[in-house]
């Protein structure tokens, strides 16, 4: 794992508690950085993830909230960063899928209301909740905003239409938002390729083959290497705003 020096630093990592966000939230803390983990409210095996965290010594604290709903969004941001004293990093993670298996473009009967309204809300509108929640702390610090973005918004066929206009949509708003926090607030995306995760872990196998198959390092890609690289644009990359870095092992 890429290691940095944080020490001192402030994040919030929404979605922080499993997938990429926990291997984001574990990379920060090993550099020395206080963390709130953002999770669904009434997550048990979230809330067990963040104690047994803190359980190691780690500077980290639960920062439960639902980014898809306002309310809960601008509450939950204002609580962590009035725990934390101040944030430096919000690494807008939180998203969703919406099924538990990829629908065919083609099936459109498939993209039904309700799951247009989920998926936006969450991966398209929350970043957003909590980027404009958070934006007075950020500035104060001169800190740095890093969204976790898709190669299914670049073009590359997602779990579905309404996931893949999502992360089109984010990553368009990673564009926009570095333009409004400009000077102060540098605003990045990475854009993975498909992930070894909880939510790929019961696919069939040929399915996953293929993917890596399309690829010029011919794997998937793991959750601490997306870490890696949001970890680079949130401590590091000084001069590199309102971009989106690809991380898909070459497939694009």
């Amino acid at each position: 794992m890429v290691s940095f020096d944080m020490t001192g630093k402030k994040a919030l990592v929404t979605g922080g508690a499993s997938g990429i966000g926990l291997a984001v939230t574990e990379l920060f803390l090993k550099a020395n950085a206080t963390v709130a983990v953002n999770h669904l409210p009434n997550d048990a095996r979230a809330e067990q993830t963040v104690r047994d965290l803190a359980a190691k010594g780690l500077k980290v604290m639960a920062a439960p909230g639902d980014v898809s709903q306002q309310a809960s969004a601008d509450a939950m941001v204002a609580n962590a960063i009035e725990q934390l004293g101040g944030l430096d990093f919000l690494i807008n993670n939180a998203g969703t899928p919406g099924t538990p298996d990829p629908i065919d473009f083609a099936d459109l009967d498939a993209m039904t209301e309700p799951l247009w309204d989920s998926i936006l809300a969450t991966n398209l509108v929350g970043p957003f909740r909590c980027t404009r929640a958070a934006a007075k702390a950020l500035r104060a610090s001169r800190g740095a905003v890093v969204n976790t973005a898709s190669v299914s918004g670049l073009g590359i066929r997602g779990s579905s239409i309404a996931y893949a206009a999502s992360k089109a949509g984010l990553i368009n708003l990673t564009r926009s938002l570095a333009r409004a926090l400009a000077p102060d607030v540098r605003v990045n995306a990475v854009a993975p390729g498909l992930v070894q995760s909880p939510w790929t872990l019961g696919w069939p196998e040929d399915r996953k083959q293929r993917t890596k198959d399309s690829t010029l390092l011919k794997r998937l890609t793991t959750p601490t290497e997306i870490a890696e690289v949001i970890g680079y644009l949130a401590a590091g990359a000084g001069y590199i705003t309102g971009q989106t870095i690809v991380a898909d092992g070459g497939q694009a």
